[in-house]
């Protein structure tokens, strides 16, 4: 991805985010200059992965498939010294725009339609050969309900509803076309998409950046560079 297309897309999402009276921590609107004198005391954020987080999964067709996430809390799987046992991510899902296929080996996470659009998502369990299993069925919870579903089946999340996912459950999502960008939140374990990943397909999770133009402001696969 190009780094005008990423700073592109921060500034739609900043917009979009306030849009719905919701409102960033204020790391979220760092560049390379303020980054430059902050010190151990804002370590959890370098070290947990916090802030934006925007990929193609390789695709090279963001709006396609693609996703842009903010990671606003979050523990550590390998660090002690980070207790929290949780984590929390804004979402913004376009329409049509896909995330593939996965599922998580430790993570269970609600996925909450905040407003918006609709969001779609596509549940299957996950077979001995982590394919797909498309003949069980699936138990899916959502606010409080609790029922299983054909494998495969769509589940349309509209504003204030919400979806928990297991560990070990596939699922693909996107927004439903013709009622917009849906903003989402993710409540869940911790996280870490460097290793809690399986995706179906071989994605690139994080994207190669070409940089033609400087950041607006850093995601977190730029902290390593400051």
């Amino acid at each position: 991805m190009k780094r005008s297309q990423i700073n592109q897309i921060m500034r739609e999402a900043a917009a979009f985010i306030g849009e719905h009276r919701f409102r960033l921590p204020g790391f979220a609107f760092w560049g390379r200059a303020e980054w430059a004198d902050k010190g151990a005391q804002y370590d959890e954020i370098r070290d947990n992965m916090l802030g934006w987080d925007i990929t193609d999964f390789g695709s090279g067709d963001f709006t396609r498939r693609g996703l842009l996430m903010f990671t606003l809390r979050n523990g550590n799987f390998s660090d002690p010294k980070y207790v929290k046992p949780y984590a929390e991510k804004l979402l913004i899902v376009r329409e049509g725009q896909e995330t593939p296929y996965h599922f998580h080996w430790s993570k269970m996470e609600d996925i909450i339609n905040r407003g918006g659009g609709n969001l779609q998502v596509k549940v299957y369990n996950h077979a001995p050969d982590e394919r797909l299993d498309e003949a069980g069925d699936v138990c899916v919870s959502m606010d409080g309900r609790n029922y299983a579903v054909p494998a495969g089946t769509v589940l349309t999340l509209t504003p204030g509803e919400s979806i928990s996912l297991p560990a070990g459950m596939y699922h693909s999502f996107w927004g439903e076309a013709g009622r917009g960008t849906v903003l989402v939140g993710e409540v869940s374990k911790v996280n870490d998409d460097r290793v809690d990943n399986r995706f179906l397909e071989a994605v690139g999770r994080f994207p190669d950046i070409e940089e033609d133009e400087e950041p607006l402001y850093l995601m977190s696969k730029d902290y390593s560079d400051i």
